[in-house]
């Protein structure tokens, strides 16, 4: 069961490489062109780098929008459907 504890977590956010990797751009100007124009959100570091939560790619990269997991429930948020649970 200690096992699980020496595993090494990743970052919070993603690489630069997984950043180039997911952009297919190198330079980072190209890169927040990309994230802009396919909808990503990001913040930029003080070295104009963009920043991206590992959670937040993983979802978009699903298919799943964040913004709607977010989103309160009644406007368009997910909600469970416990109309069939008896």
């Amino acid at each position: 069961m200690s096992a699980i504890f020496e595993l090494s977590l990743p970052s919070e956010t993603l690489t630069p490489d997984e950043v180039t990797d997911i952009s297919g751009c190198k330079r980072a100007n190209d890169q927040v062109e990309w994230l802009k124009r396919n909808g990503w959100l990001f913040i930029l570091n003080r070295a104009g780098m963009p920043i991206i939560g590992r959670l937040y790619a993983r979802l978009k990269l699903a298919g799943i929008n964040p913004a709607l997991l977010a989103a309160p429930a009644g406007e368009g948020g997910w909600q469970p459907d416990f109309s069939k649970v008896q």
